[in-house]
């Protein structure tokens, strides 16, 4: 058996992480539909379900935590199986012009360009 197979059969681990940052411009459009995802949770018990529609309708972040679900975004990658996930939503203070919202440049392309004489 080659190394390369050897490696294939491996199961690795991988964790993913991934920043958005998200302007709520509809706050009762958010709230409603993270009621409507509370109400449509089955196993939700009606003590926490309460707590949980009157989170998402006083806290936008509340509402998106309910409306988000980390399984959607690699339900159809081939060749995984999600181990365990966990997800937050917290209101903050953006300015897009700070550095510490400066991802850079995936591509690179805006570097050439600066790069050049």
């Amino acid at each position: 058996m080659s190394t390369s197979d050897t490696t294939r059969d491996t199961t690795r681990y991988v964790r993913l992480r991934v920043d958005v940052v998200l302007e709520i411009d509809g706050p009762a459009e958010l709230a409603a539909a993270a009621e409507a995802r509370i109400d449509a949770d089955e196993f939700m018990p009606e003590e926490e379900r309460t707590h949980a529609r009157a989170a998402a309708r006083e806290d936008g972040a509340e509402a998106l935590a309910y409306l988000v679900e980390p399984f959607d975004l690699i339900r159809d990658v081939p060749g995984i199986e999600m181990v365990q996930a966990s997800w937050s939503s917290e209101e903050i203070e953006y300015d897009p012009d700070a550095l510490e919202w400066d991802l850079g440049e995936e591509d690179g392309a805006e570097e050439d360009e600066d790069d050049r004489p």
